[in-house]
């Protein structure tokens, strides 16, 4: 690609162009715009620009010391296959921030050859990671009362 910019800053980013894509995803599709503006916010994004235009886009959950996790990770169709996505993976890899990282972990699940190509690979310690799967409202309601009846007491 001609001239391509990977840029961090949030406010740069085309929120409706995101929230269209990731609504055609199998890892995303009910992700609702108050639900992305909020993961926006509590992540550090990168977005690939041919000038003004938008082309790709990455998010990384991270506490900047010793875990990170990389999700909503596209390039448009028209734009792959020309090195926008390993622009876009190189440079949040390469974050001066993210270098003190012990772990990067993602998850894919038609991706996985171009992951591997930068270094990524299937868990090594596989048999120690554990998940809790659940539906966003099955948070029980008691304990979130609980939480903001109790959360200045201290």
């Amino acid at each position: 690609m001609a001239h391509l910019e990977i840029s961090c800053e949030c406010g740069r980013l085309d929120r409706d162009m995101i929230q269209r894509f990731l609504a055609q995803t199998h890892w995303a599709q009910n992700l609702t715009r108050a639900q992305l503006d909020k993961a926006i916010e509590h992540s550090l994004v990168f977005g690939a620009y041919s000038g003004q235009r938008q082309l790709g886009f990455a998010r990384i959950v991270t506490d900047y010391v010793s875990f990170a996790y990389l999700s909503d990770v596209f390039v448009l169709a028209e734009a792959r296959r020309l090195g926008v996505g390993r622009a876009l993976m190189e440079a949040a890899l390469d974050h001066p921030e993210l270098q003190q990282l012990r772990r990067f972990l993602l998850v894919s699940r038609d991706a996985r050859p171009f992951y591997r190509r930068l270094g990524f690979a299937e868990l090594r310690d596989g048999e120690r990671y554990m998940e809790l799967r659940r539906e966003p409202a099955a948070v029980p309601a008691r304990v979130w009362s609980w939480f903001r009846a109790n959360k200045n007491a201290a």
